[in-house]
């Protein structure tokens, strides 16, 4: 059943009259006032479609029944500066094809275009602008949150709010969503959830776990945010077939992982950052590994980093190339305790007689006097620099110590993937 009240009945239903409201909407009144949507809210019964005339009204909102909102793209709803535009505190409801403007300033209260308490519900083809946190779900599940535009509040970078923040939810799908000057999008003690197909940009972290379990990232775009996708002690989570870039800053990192187990990184396109992968004492399970594999890590300042000499991971069929530095471990260590196979070297000097496709000498990747910057902060500040590339130079003409081996690929692929 399909619900529709004119802008008449709502003032019946408020008991307020066409003529105070007009008079209250005058170009001479400096506070905007628009007729609330909340009446029309509690006149729906569970399963009508509630389809309010096309202009302005005023929030916030509570829904607490199984009912539809479809403003049909017409219709904003304006919480004037004052808590959530819309709190949704049932299941089985849907808000699509509105406009929500306006939030609260309250990090506390985690102030959103909507805050999401329950299961089954569908956000979907809302504009979220204007407001501090996007969509926020708490102990919320199998919840459909699909081809949002979501915006912040236009102030500093640390100061918004998250996108979409998950917590204690599961087996949502958050799907096809437009992010733009937000913060972080954040998922948070969650599991078996899907991120897929969304697009993020001008963000600090792109998408960010913290003890989430299970999870799925396929198909985002994640451009020109401080960080890509960051795994924090988030064990069994898939990454694959994303695009991500220009993760910016001294800290930039594409994909970054801490104390992390069980993963598989697949198929991502992580390019221009300042770092493509970082790696935390990863996998932190000892009995478990990291596969890494089909990922193109391209054109970064450090294509792979670790933080300190680690094992238990598999890198298998990446393509690296146009790094300025191909691997850098901290702490005077290597990384040639994990597995190096089948991965293409745009530094490989071998050749390939056999013409098999692979390199007839394993990639060897030695440390001379880059080594510097790695082990000493204060030497960070001259990497690049034409003195240490000229010291880094003379060493492999003529090493004066023993150069340390960082790792050994013994199947180097010699030919880049045509996708590439």
């Amino acid at each position: 059943m399909r619900l529709f009240i004119s802008l008449a009945g709502i003032m019946l239903v408020t008991g307020l009259s066409w003529v105070s409201w007009a008079n209250t909407n005058t170009e001479a009144n400096t506070v905007k006032s628009y007729p609330p949507l909340q009446p029309l809210i509690n006149a729906a019964k569970p399963g009508e479609t509630v389809v309010p005339p096309p202009g302005i009204y005023s929030g916030p909102v509570t829904i607490e029944t199984g009912i539809t909102l479809d403003g049909q793209n017409k219709v904003t709803l304006d919480a004037g500066g004052k808590g959530s535009v819309i709190y949704l505190d049932t299941d089985s409801a849907s808000i699509r094809n509105m406009r929500l403007v306006n939030s609260g300033e309250s990090h506390n209260d985690i102030d959103s275009g909507i805050q999401v308490r329950g299961h089954f519900n569908v956000i979907k083809d809302n504009v979220i602008e204007n407001t501090l946190f996007g969509i926020d779900l708490q102990q919320s599940e199998n919840n459909i949150v699909r081809r949002n535009k979501i915006s912040s509040k236009p102030v500093d970078l640390g100061l918004r709010g998250d996108a979409i923040r998950l917590w204690y939810s599961f087996n949502n799908k958050i799907t096809e969503n437009e992010v733009t000057n937000s913060r972080d999008m954040v998922v948070w003690y969650s599991a078996n959830n899907v991120i897929a197909r969304n697009h993020v940009t001008n963000g600090r972290y792109s998408l960010h776990f913290m003890y989430s379990r299970f999870n799925l990232v396929e198909d985002n775009h994640y451009f020109n945010n401080a960080v890509g996708i960051f795994l924090m002690y988030s064990d069994g989570v898939t990454v694959k077939n994303n695009y991500i870039a220009h993760a910016h800053g001294a800290t930039g990192v594409g994909i970054g992982f801490k104390e992390t187990s069980d993963v598989t990184i697949e198929g991502n396109q992580i390019l221009y950052c300042a770092t493509g992968l970082y790696l935390d004492v990863s996998p932190y399970d000892p009995d478990t590994t990291n596969q890494i594999k089909n990922n193109l890590i391209a054109f970064n300042a450090i294509g792979i980093r670790f933080l300190n000499d680690w094992k238990g991971n598999h890198f298998l069929g990446n393509q690296l190339k146009g790094n300025i530095t191909q691997i850098a471990v901290s702490g005077g260590g290597s990384a040639k305790r994990n597995i190096w196979k089948d991965n293409f070297w745009d530094d490989y000097e071998g050749f390939d007689l056999d013409k098999n496709g692979v390199g007839d000498t394993p990639h060897e990747l030695y440390s001379y006097a880059d080594r510097i910057w790695m082990d000493v902060p204060g030497a960070q500040f001259f990497k690049g620099a034409a003195i240490l590339e000229a010291i880094d130079f003379l060493e492999r003409l003529a090493p004066f110590s023993d150069p340390k081996l960082m790792l050994q690929d013994k199947l180097p692929r010699m030919t880049a993937s045509e996708s590439s």
